[in-house]
């Protein structure tokens, strides 16, 4: 370990003040909760970006890897993680035993290394539908795990971009990044406001947009996944599990699409969905 190491002895100590942030106090910086709530999509990103907090050898290692840019480190003062050698030396690297580390991720857990970094930009939805043929398209999934769960079934089923809706939780929420082990810094995404107006605007960009429902009337997602074009534009819709899609976007889609369940079951859990709707509706190569 060639780094130098700012020891730090104590929890209270402030210097770690900004490794006890919780996700409404990092995103976004200086603007009042209340205030918050009322903000239009898009509006709290030209005041500040924010940050964001990676936990985790590979998380932090991912976000590197990515360019997002490091503010500070924090790592096991017995045996610190072999990244902070990669880190700048204007970085300032704290080091700090395991019962301090624990309390900071409050998860109870001392991993070796936590990062602050600041928040990259999300993508005009513009700018994504140019590059991205394959989308997934999220309304009202406020969980942050199962967005990091989607996140991650996204990347490994051929997904080139995330739009979010405003109620969505956010990809880069500490509980969704550990989720979707920092598959999230190579999934580009987008916020929207409203997500049945999206839909409106996928399908004359020429996507064929599948929402997943449970209704009666919605047709089996392997027979659609089946009549889908290989060089066909495709985005799956996804909405909470509590009430599923809106009525809005359910009338905004080209096909209703279900999964076939077993007597007594009536759904999947909103990122299990995901999965399996990517691996059927996607076209492979």
């Amino acid at each position: 370990m060639s780094r130098e190491l700012i020891y730090v002895d104590s929890l209270d100590d402030q210097r770690l003040d900004r490794f006890r942030l919780r996700e409404r106090e990092l995103r976004p910086r200086n603007i009042p909760a209340r205030v918050f709530k009322t903000m239009q999509t898009g509006e709290a990103e030209k005041i500040t970006l924010g940050m964001f907090i990676a936990e985790g050898d590979l998380v932090v290692e991912r976000a590197l890897a990515a360019g997002c840019r490091l503010v500070e480190v924090l790592t096991d003062a017995v045996s610190p993680s072999p990244i902070v050698d990669k880190v700048d030396s204007s970085v300032p690297v704290y080091a700090a035993h395991a019962d301090v580390r624990k309390t900071l991720t409050g998860m109870g857990v001392a991993l070796d290394i936590m990062g602050l970094f600041e928040r990259p930009a999300p993508l005009k939805l513009d700018e994504l539908l140019t590059s991205a043929r394959h989308l997934l398209v999220v309304e009202d999934v406020d969980n942050p795990t199962n967005i990091g769960a989607i996140v991650r079934s996204a990347a490994a089923l051929g997904i080139d971009g995330v739009i979010l809706d405003r109620n969505s939780s956010d990809p880069l929420a500490r509980r969704a990044l550990r989720v979707s082990m920092g598959t999230a810094f190579s999934m580009r995404y987008s916020r929207v406001t409203d997500a049945s107006s999206t839909l409106i605007a996928l399908r004359d960009a020429g996507y064929i947009v599948c929402g997943l429902t449970p209704r009666e009337d919605a047709r089996n997602i392997r027979d659609i996944g089946l009549s889908i074009p290989v060089d066909a534009k495709v985005a799956v819709v996804l909405g909470s599990e509590r009430a599923g899609l809106s009525a809005e976007a359910l009338l905004s889609v080209s096909h209703m699409v279900k999964i076939p369940m077993a007597s007594g079951i009536d759904s999947l859990n909103v990122a299990a969905a995901a999965a399996v709707a990517c691996h059927a509706l996607i076209p492979q190569p």
